[in-house]
């Protein structure tokens, strides 16, 4: 448990690119944020950014301006959560239907109340509704979460092994998940390409587990080669899967660890010791609760800090053998990892925020490999302003969840975002994304899907169309305006060859 932080080379290219060689591995702070203590940050379907306001009802949303660029945007404050629900270190996420849920809080206006009170937003109707918690559950509080391949929501009792599963048509819970061997309480959740989720056992010396969906059930894991949780608090950092198919899974001792999954569903997997995190004026540096994520080129930035919940707070890139110091915030020096957050923008760079207004943009080097990239196979040639479509194509939920923490928080950003650039202006809108055909990760050559509405107000033009996921763009393919209203406008039109 913690204190509140108050008391303790192409234009058609992601901007980054274009600026790497001067703002390559360096912060940027973002404009015209106001006086509130930003926390958690999730990334909306549209393309914008909502941000909430520590311990309060408030949450603002950050608009990227015409060029694409979210240092320079717009914020603005959407309608408040409802009365009675100020939570802070809470489970979240969005659906695969472009709703946000945030359920429970450690904190609820400020008092340690392990909350069970929660709600879902809807961006369309700028609306909160109270939404009631799994029958039993009464400790939600900062529960681990994760949205599951078939778009379920999954969400623990803080407090205890239970386990329940949200169905976003009805918003009905139901019991769900046996076997867990010990409580969930300061865990963390990752997704793995094969539809399972692994935690490592903070209440079990080295254990760890997966979760099946396909049985609702836990199966051991095997155990790490050292303890990555810190003995006192019990508090563990983020475990990110990576391109490669690995998991970088962090800790409050200071070591690390890398996690094989098996190639048969109900083997244990294997785990190997991964680079210790170094000593800082005598002090061992670890993430006792802290923000990683999955950067575009396949680097992992993470933040630590010494002991637990201490300062300063160092940030690393591990880039699958070492980590690689990286420079700080401006406010690195006075906080500690478990007041930061960090957010992977579309543009590919990461939005972190450190429960201040001093909300900052990394902007990291390198760029992914090809075959990281979302395809598109079929798309409408021809477009209009309110207009909804379908797309197909590989790969569109991306090759990990991204945006991770130990647990507090949750954030992931595996849903893919459609940019349009128009070709006479480099102007940049996003479409609102829904529907998808999944919420799986690293899906590989299996079909994906979703659904695009046009933003209204968008000029006659022809436009660069991509499908983006955790920062990585697909080739463009080309989309042109119109204004007739058909029945169905726009006919299917296959893709180019890739690169063209």
């Amino acid at each position: 448990m913690k204190l509140p932080s108050h008391a303790r080379v192409s234009r058609l290219l992601p901007l980054f690119v274009l600026t790497a060689p001067t703002w390559a591995q360096s912060w940027q702070r973002v404009s015209g944020v106001g006086p509130f203590q930003a926390d958690v940050q999730l990334l909306l379907t549209d393309g914008t950014v909502l941000v909430h306001n520590v311990s309060s009802r408030d949450w603002h949303k950050l608009t990227p301006n015409m060029i694409g660029d979210y240092v320079h945007g717009t914020w603005t404050t959407i309608a408040r959560m409802p009365l009675g629900y100020e939570p802070l270190y809470f489970a979240s996420a969005v659906l695969a239907d472009g709703r946000l849920i945030v359920e429970g809080g450690e904190y609820n206006s400020g008092n340690a109340v392990w909350t069970k009170k929660g709600a879902v937003y809807d961006p369309l109707l700028n609306l909160w509704v109270s939404q009631p918690a799994p029958a039993g559950l009464n400790n939600i509080g900062d529960a681990q979460c994760a949205v599951l391949p078939d778009g379920r929501f999954f969400i623990a009792n803080a407090l205890d092994s239970r386990s329940a599963v949200l169905d976003p048509a009805t918003l009905t819970w139901s019991a769900f998940g046996t076997g867990k061997a010990c409580s969930h309480n300061e865990e963390n959740w990752t997704l793995l390409a094969d539809g399972t989720v692994l935690t490592i056992d903070t209440h079990l010396a080295l254990q760890t587990e997966r979760f099946l969906p396909s049985l609702g059930t836990w199966i051991s894991a095997g155990s790490t080669p050292q303890s990555l949780v810190d003995a006192g608090s019990t508090e563990i950092g983020p475990a990110v899967l990576r391109p490669d198919g690995t998991v970088f899974a962090t800790g409050g001792t200071g070591h690390t660890a890398i996690y094989t999954p098996p190639a048969v569903l109900t083997d244990p997997g294997t785990w190997t010791a991964g680079p210790d995190f170094p000593l800082l004026s005598g002090q061992q540096l670890g993430i006792a609760d802290g923000p990683a994520c999955l950067l575009p080129s396949g680097n992992v930035l993470c933040a630590a800090s010494p002991d637990v919940f201490q300062r300063p707070t160092r940030f690393f890139e591990f880039d699958g053998t070492s980590l690689i110091p990286v420079p700080g915030t401006p406010r690195s020096a006075g906080i500690s990892s478990y007041q930061g957050n960090m957010l992977m923008l579309p543009t590919g760079q990461v939005l972190f925020t450190d429960h201040s207004n001093d909300i900052q943009v990394y902007t990291p080097a390198g760029g992914p490999d090809d075959a990281w990239r979302p395809t598109i196979t079929t798309y409408p040639s021809e477009i209009a302003p309110g207009k909804t479509y379908v797309l197909a194509g590989t790969q569109f939920n991306g090759l990990s969840q991204g945006s991770m923490y130990g647990d507090d928080s949750a954030n992931a950003t595996n849903y893919p975002l459609v940019r349009l650039t128009s070709d006479s202006t480099a102007q940049v809108r996003y479409a609102r994304t829904f529907g998808h055909s999944t919420m799986a990760v690293a899906t590989g050559a299996l079909p994906t899907s979703t659904n695009f509405t046009v933003p209204s107000g968008l000029a006659p033009d022809t436009y660069a169309l991509e499908v983006v996921t955790n920062g990585i763009a697909s080739f463009p393919v080309q989309v042109r305006y119109s204004i007739r209203h058909l029945a169905n406008p726009g006919a299917p039109t296959s893709a180019p060859p890739r690169g063209l």
